[in-house]
């Protein structure tokens, strides 16, 4: 008999370009697809604007159940309620994929009331940078909901074993499960289609991801650009989806006399992420606080060299790969992070190729699913 998993997520459209246009649905449905190639019986709940039910040619199934609350809620849909009553039993196992949501803390709720374990995937660390925006609604919601979803879950799935220690350190003592992100073989192209800047060419940064600044560090970033010596003609590019901090990172750019070097680009679902990269010579994830940083490994396929903050989750694979630098976020460390690739360009193509074989060889989802799979079963035994 094969093994059921459920997914738990708000949001996640039937869609491929729209799963891959987000970080987190993306990074659920490589996890689903790796799963399902494993044998296991993985089927993804969510809400939308009507029930309906899709067989994705990734081998898992989508559920949808009919809402009329498009936004965040502790309420769920009784179809869901009813579906999880009648389907499901303390044998399934439920990944509740989301951090500070109504959705997952209604969820998380009612599993118990059905004695089903569940294991919370928050994504994002819950470093003490992640409470400093918005900080009294945030601890007041740690109090009153968010740390009693993550007591009572059976295991709680991070990105990179390190960002247990917060969770220690807010006396969360729930096992814990390490899970990283991977790459479907979709996102793998020729080493042909690539090549490296290693000559006098202008260099070029890159950053792509939400337009969010306190999460993705990107004012940080502009400050340290702006510290790079003019002679060497830099060039920074940032692309993704605003989050409302982009008027204000542009005006930060014309302040810091750089907006004639540093350009904002809408987000573009219609080329593949490491397609995106490979224009740019590096890639720059300086993150407050980040989970794993999905993009950061798309950078890697891509032959990139990285600057990535030491608290991404990616941040170990960078460094056992030796295809970047990593760098605490801080606009002193980011400088000089920056000025050391610079000064390293003539080892750019190098280092590039070797963090691309690093993740073929260690970030495949079907390595990840294999392990990801033995620790479910383990919890429902």
């Amino acid at each position: 008999m094969s093994t059921k998993i459920y997914f738990y997520t708000k949001s996640f459209p039937p869609d491929p370009i729209l799963l891959q246009s987000e970080g987190t649905r993306k990074a659920v449905s490589g996890l689903a697809s790796g799963l399902a190639e494993r044998g296991a019986e993985i089927t993804i709940l969510c809400e939308g604007e009507e029930d309906g039910w899709f067989a994705m040619p990734e081998g898992y199934k989508i559920q949808c159940f009919e809402t009329a609350k498009a936004n965040q809620s502790f309420n769920i849909p009784n179809g869901l309620k009813q579906f999880i009553q009648q389907k499901l039993d303390s044998s399934n196992i439920v990944v509740l994929s989301g951090i500070f949501q109504p959705s997952i803390y209604a969820m998380a709720s009612h599993l118990r009331k059905c004695s089903i374990p569940y294991v919370m995937m928050p994504h994002d660390p819950y470093n003490p940078a992640i409470f400093r925006k918005n900080a009294h609604l945030k601890w007041l919601y740690w109090y009153l909901l968010e740390r009693q979803v993550l007591k009572q879950a059976k295991a709680i799935q991070v990105l990179d074993a390190r960002h247990g220690a917060f969770l220690r350190s807010l006396k969360i003592n729930t096992p814990i499960i390490e899970v990283p992100n991977g790459f479907s073989p979709a996102d793998v192209h020729s080493e042909d289609t690539l090549s490296w800047n290693t000559d006098d060419s202008p260099p070029q940064f890159f950053f792509l991801g939400r337009i969010d600044a306190h999460n993705k560090g990107l004012d940080l970033l502009l400050d340290a650009f702006a510290q790079i010596p003019k002679a060497t003609n830099p060039k920074l590019t940032l692309q993704g989806v605003d989050k409302g901090d982009r008027q204000r990172l542009e005006k930060r750019a014309v302040a810091l006399a750089i907006a004639n070097r540093t350009r904002f680009l809408n987000p573009d679902h219609t080329v593949s992420t490491p397609l995106l990269i490979k224009n740019y010579d590096v890639f720059c994830l300086p993150s407050r606080f980040e989970g794993f940083g999905l993009s950061a490994l798309e950078a890697m396929l891509a032959g990139r060299v990285l600057l990535v903050s030491e608290v991404a989750g990616i941040a170990p694979h960078v460094q056992a790969s030796g295809c970047g630098v990593i760098v605490s976020p801080t606009v002193a460390a980011i400088r000089q992070g920056l000025m050391e690739l610079l000064e390293r360009r003539s080892e750019w193509k190098e280092m590039g190729l070797k963090g691309r074989e690093y993740t073929f060889e260690h970030l495949r989802w079907d390595k990840i699913s294999a392990h990801a799979l033995e620790r479910y079963r383990q919890l429902v035994l």
